[in-house]
């Protein structure tokens, strides 16, 4: 298959994550519905943590049968073990700094708020630029977004070598599989804003200056500027997996693309079980994992009768 074709094939596969982002322009969902989202968006990375690993393993599984056997050394061992778990430790423990890092300067802002000056909050604002002035909310979505264009990297890998390979079929299944599996993460991504903009609403005098701003109803639905850029950070990977995966082959990036994936993803479980938590809705909480575990497998399943 041509290059251009193969592109194209790469394209459609992760622009199919923008299919779940307007759920994040959602306006006052009902209290229980947003507990049902946040749950539906860990099942869907419970599933992508599971998803990761397996294929991370598979190179590692590989070559310890090969030295049981006797057809290999224990130089590939150690190679995707060090790999495994290098990626793994910077893909999870950068997110834990860059949190501190966040903490320390909301600290350092709020420590700047003395008698008859503005409130923390506004203060806390003016003094942080960029992603460090997003709302918690947006920056958990802005992590989803990343370990995920990490995993989708790894999965634009794959659709490249198979189109390399001449295997038309393969990869155009993959395509589809691949495509429905990247609409339910798009989903997983703006889960957390869903509830942001609810959750905020009745605090927006605080947020943007006064009682005014409240009575002309303030909205702090994403705008569809930054659901693009979500979107491109999660689904773009897989276009450029593509064409990397296009000119060669390598187990050793792969693993070192889906450990990192992994970590920033399980980082970002945890954030979210904590919302969860907090919620006291365990019925909620089963209901939405299971709905997006049975999401995850289910377009998963469509990737293995592809053959990959």
């Amino acid at each position: 298959m041509s290059l251009s074709n193969t592109l194209l094939l790469g394209f459609i596969a992760g622009v199919t994550i923008l299919a779940g982002l307007p759920i994040g322009r959602l306006r006052k969902p009902a209290p229980s519905l947003r507990i049902l989202l946040n749950a539906i968006a860990v099942g869907i990375l419970l599933f992508l943590v599971w998803d990761v690993f397996s294929h991370a393993w598979e190179p590692l599984d590989a070559a310890l049968i090969a030295v049981h056997e006797d057809t290999g050394g224990l130089g590939p061992v150690f190679g995707y073990g060090l790999l495994f778990i290098g990626g793994l430790s910077v893909g999870l423990l950068s997110l834990v700094a860059y949190e501190r890092m966040m903490t320390r300067s909301a600290a350092r802002s709020t420590q700047r708020v003395g008698p008859g000056a503005m409130s923390a909050v506004e203060a806390d604002r003016l003094g942080r630029r960029g992603v460090a002035s997003w709302s918690s909310a947006r920056q958990l979505a802005l992590m989803i977004a990343i370990g995920i264009g990490l995993h989708n990297f790894a999965e634009g890998l794959a659709i490249g070598q198979s189109a390399a390979a001449g295997e038309v079929a393969l990869a155009t299944l993959l395509v589809i599989g691949f495509g429905l599996h990247n609409a339910t993460e798009g989903f997983g991504i703006v889960a957390p804003l869903a509830a942001e903009s609810a959750a905020t609403e009745s605090s927006t005098p605080a947020l943007t200056g006064g009682p005014e701003a409240a009575s002309a109803g303030v909205d702090n639905r994403p705008s569809w500027r930054f659901l693009l850029l979500m979107g491109a950070i999660g689904g773009g990977p897989t276009f450029l997996g593509t064409l990397i995966g296009h000119g060669f082959t390598s187990a050793a990036v792969s693993v070192l693309f889906l450990t990192l994936a992994a970590g920033s993803i399980l980082y970002v479980v945890v954030q979210l079980l904590g919302v969860a938590a907090k919620a006291k809705r365990p019925d909620l909480l089963a209901y939405g994992l299971l709905i997006g575990l049975v999401a995850g497998f289910v377009t998963d399943a469509i990737v293995t009768a592809a053959g990959a």
